[in-house]
């Protein structure tokens, strides 16, 4: 796929189902995470993989977590956070290492790891699997990011759900150019 019809053809896919990403493609997804804009080329990321069983036990740390924030969910709810993972066959959790540097800010790097992840996204679409970037409180619930190991220093900036499209995409939803922009002063 070309690059600017990626680019401006791009939509987040919510239904999707195996195969999942080969070895291949998750290679490529990388290495264009790892082209995100990078001030002071810290490289501010780092990337998990969830796959197979992980999924499983992913769904079990949601589980827990929410229950340790309201005890007394109902057994669908507690189900539903048991689920979540299964919605696509592969998931990349994309965290953002934050370092202390006397000219690259905390925000700046985790802008580029926010870039690392919409750099996922894109080439998802141009490799023709399915994508959507997802967050909620399972991104930042305490018991979650211990379970996945981040660190003090560490933020998690999205969850990338991958695999193929149950259905093709949709068309994306064309916005004015105009409607957005504003010529300064």
């Amino acid at each position: 796929m070309q690059a600017i019809k990626a680019l401006t053809e791009r939509v987040s896919t919510g239904r999707l189902v195996s195969p999942a990403p080969s070895s291949d493609q998750i290679e490529v997804l990388l290495q264009a995470a790892m082209r995100a804009a990078d001030h002071g080329r810290l490289q501010p990321w780092r990337f998990l993989l969830i796959k197979e069983e992980a999924r499983e036990h992913l769904g079990e740390l949601f589980c827990r977590a929410a229950l340790s924030s309201q005890p007394d969910l109902t057994p669908e709810v507690q189900n539903k956070c048991r689920a979540m993972p299964q919605r696509a066959p592969l998931l990349l959790v994309v965290i953002a290492r934050l370092a202390e540097h006397p000219k690259v800010p905390a925000e700046e790097q985790l802008l580029s790891a926010g870039a690392a992840a919409q750099n996922i996204v894109n080439t998802a679409f141009a490799l023709g699997l399915g994508a959507m970037w997802r967050t909620g409180e399972m991104a930042y619930h305490p018991e979650v990011l211990a379970g996945l190991g981040l660190a003090a220093n560490e933020k998690l900036v999205g969850y990338i759900y991958l695999g193929t499209p149950a259905t093709p995409p949709a068309a994306p939803k064309v916005s004015a150019v105009a409607d957005f922009l504003q010529v300064w002063p």
